[in-house]
């Protein structure tokens, strides 16, 4: 099978509908991934198959659980998730915040080849940055364990808004040392599609 037919696959898997010139950018973005990593290190995982499970899908699955006008991707690094998002949910606005200039010059240049007009890039690190602004939806993927999660990104999500921790196992013990000042919304048990591990998805609101 193809790799844009495991896409279209695995999309349609996740109970998602996107647009064919979505998944073709979204493929675009796998080989400019595959074609800078070869230089720049920018993911440990090499073969672009495994990069589609590892990354698109288990980016993609999150867009069932969370909705938002404008999101906050929090230490980005490759732009995951922010990228595989901001294809997915057009009308969305992402900024991806990431503090490696290499990692930084590498997300500039997918948002240019792209097209992503709805994708703003930020280099800096997170607890530094005067963002000027709220976000419905702050994400981060494997940035670090929740505490120091809520406390780089806690305060630049918006009152009404979520807090999103992309985690493998469930993190109990992470969650035994949440802040007072969030609340627990839920922790969602995502299936990727392809990839046999476990992975959740941590919902904080700020209480």
């Amino acid at each position: 099978m193809s790799l844009a037919a495991d896409l279209a696959e695995g999309i349609a898997a996740l109970g998602l509908s996107l647009p064919g010139e979505a998944q073709e950018k979204l493929l675009d973005y796998l080989a400019l991934l595959e074609k800078w990593n070869a230089t720049y290190n920018l993911t440990a995982i090499r073969e672009r198959r495994d990069m589609l499970t590892h990354h698109l899908l288990d980016a993609l699955a999150v867009i069932p659980h969370v909705r938002g006008a404008s999101w906050l991707d929090v230490g980005s690094g490759a732009g995951l998730p922010g990228i595989p998002l901001a294809l997915a949910c057009a009308d969305a606005a992402v900024t991806l915040v990431e503090s490696s200039h290499k990692k930084a010059a590498f997300l500039r240049q997918a948002v240019l080849e792209l097209g992503l007009r709805n994708v703003n890039v930020v280099c800096i690190r997170v607890e530094q940055w005067q963002a000027g602004q709220r976000f419905d939806v702050v994400i981060s993927r494997a940035l670090s364990d929740l505490p120091r999660f809520l406390a780089l990104g806690g305060p630049l999500c918006d009152v009404n808004g979520v807090l999103a921790a992309m985690k493998g196992a469930y993190p109990r013990a992470e969650l035994a040392r949440l802040p007072a000042r969030y609340r627990l919304q839920g922790v969602v048990p995502l299936a990727v599609p392809g990839l046999g591990a476990e992975r959740h998805l941590v919902l904080i609101q700020p209480a």
